[in-house]
């Protein structure tokens, strides 16, 4: 059995996740409560939300705290981050990990679809970063963590809002690590490749997508959330003190 790195800076630490009720979110939620973390995450998917604090209730020192929130809502993101706030205290690392890979061919975008698209996998991670800022500042250090995609790296289609916000996160890493870093708050992007959560698997990966994974990574063997949450805890602790405006790709090889 393999034995994972444990980070003493992580306890006690008050982490904010989005996008946390399923898939990765709900692996970084799971992962960051074992290491002792104070964890508050926020969903739109309530069910799933509420079930995995059921779940996870009595695994670490800390039982985590859920806020279901439609975060194209820039006001109820706002109030959702004040409730775990007073929940959790300061906020001390944000993990900006909610987005939504939906298909739609070229034809088929309208305005009102592409600034649904823009709102749910950019708009949020810029106005998340700006409701912890004062936080960090405060206390002189913090960690936020954007999360992008290779998808834009490979030049996929099919998704052009997606991949578009996806290639923004980057610019908008490196423009937050300027402004924030002189508060001593680091940034940085986590560019997962092609994970198989459960709605991959049930969405997209067919044979012949796994063939294309194939092809692509230099790494035979499924990427899986786990490998991306093992990176987040790194960016998130103190061990990584000296890394911002960077990326971190975790993908198996394949950009």
């Amino acid at each position: 059995m393999t034995a994972y790195a444990r980070y003493p800076s992580l306890q006690d630490r008050a982490v904010l996740i989005t996008g946390g009720a399923t898939g990765i979110g709900a692996c970084l939620v799971r992962r960051f409560v074992e290491q002792g973390a104070r964890v508050g995450f926020v969903d739109i998917d309530a069910a799933a939300g509420h079930a995995l604090v059921d779940t996870l209730r009595g695994t670490g020192s800390h039982a985590p705290v859920f806020e279901p929130v439609d975060l194209t809502d820039i006001a109820a993101l706002r109030a959702s981050f004040a409730r775990l706030r007073a929940a959790l205290g300061p906020i001390a690392a944000l993990l900006n990990n909610a987005a939504n890979d939906k298909r739609h061919a070229i034809v088929d975008v309208t305005p009102e679809s592409w600034d649904a698209g823009i709102a749910v996998n950019l708009k949020h991670q810029f106005f998340a970063a700006q409701a912890v800022a004062p936080d960090m500042q405060a206390a002189g250090a913090g960690s936020i963590v954007n999360f992008g995609s290779i998808s834009w790296m490979l030049k996929q289609g099919g998704m052009a809002a997606y991949t578009t916000s996806k290639a923004a996160v980057q610019g908008l890493t490196r423009s937050l690590a300027r402004d924030l870093g002189v508060h001593g708050i680091r940034v940085n992007t986590l560019v997962p490749g092609w994970v198989m959560t459960d709605r991959q698997l049930a969405l997209w990966v067919d044979d012949a997508a796994k063939a294309e994974i194939a092809k692509g990574q230099c790494i035979a063997r499924a990427l899986l959330a786990d490998d991306i949450a093992r990176m987040a805890l790194f960016l998130a602790a103190d061990d990584s003190a000296m890394c911002t405006a960077q990326d971190f790709i975790v993908d198996g090889g394949w950009a």
